[in-house]
């Protein structure tokens, strides 16, 4: 069984936040980047079928050669081997086109993403890589497994959980839940270093947007303490300051 696992690199949580060349693009000096949190849970998840099925585990990325570290990191968690599509992830169009054609050129039984990634939390690459392979997709996902060669899912919808089977291939994403992401060790990180890291150059495709300028959120205000006799007080502020009453 072959399983692709979609990858993206993000900045560590801890990051601050600038952007540079007039607020058009996001200031990289001195971040720390990781593996994005819900794509780390996939590829656990990943592993776990991959181990109990038999089988192999690539992990695909679309990125600079500043991303190898990480990719390395992925390695060290167990993946088999690696692709990095060797371009900047414009948008989660031009991501998802780039990854269904290392899809398609390498025949996967089950493709595996995050559910968003921490940095733009689009969503939107899981449903997007099945409408380009013609494949079914499952987002949100607190459950993956293979049962007698089919697919089974859960997850979570409002009121309650629901279950899905599916045919193979399928994209399925992960939700936090899935499982307890692995912690590489020293085995992992030395086998890392000698694992396939295969660097390809992107597919031609239209980049279907493109970002105007980038704001950081408006300063939190002092809090304002209203005595609980004064309701009018408060319904004044939110109606005539605030302006979030009418």
């Amino acid at each position: 069984m072959k399983i692709l696992v979609c990858m993206s690199v993000v900045p560590d949580t801890t990051t601050k936040v600038t952007f540079t060349d007039n607020d058009t693009k996001f200031n990289t000096q001195g971040v720390q980047f990781i593996i994005n949190p819900y794509d780390e849970l996939s590829l656990t998840r990943a592993l776990e079928i991959a181990e109990k099925n038999g089988g192999t585990v690539t992990v695909a990325t679309v990125g600079t050669a500043e991303t190898d570290a990480v990719i390395r990191k992925a390695l060290a968690i167990g993946a088999n081997d690696a692709i990095r599509i060797n371009a900047e992830p414009k948008d989660a169009q031009f991501v998802s086109e780039q990854l269904a054609a290392v899809a398609k050129a390498n025949g996967y039984d089950m493709i595996l993403t995050g559910r968003e990634s921490i940095d733009y939390n689009g969503g939107q690459v899981c449903g997007l890589l099945g409408a380009l392979l013609d494949w079914p997709s499952v987002n949100v996902c607190t459950k993956i497994d293979i049962q007698n060669g089919r697919a089974e899912f859960e997850r979570d919808i409002d009121g309650g959980r629901q279950t899905l089977s599916s045919s193979l291939p399928v994209v399925a994403s992960a939700q936090k839940d899935l499982c307890e992401p692995r912690i590489p060790n020293m085995k992992g990180i030395m086998a890392a270093r000698t694992k396939p890291l295969q660097v390809i150059e992107p597919i031609s495709t239209d980049l279907a947007s493109t970002y105007v300028n980038f704001e950081t959120p408006a300063s939190k205000q002092a809090v304002r303490m209203i005595d609980a006799e004064n309701a009018g007080q408060l319904i004044d502020i939110l109606k005539n300051e605030a302006k979030i009453i009418a």
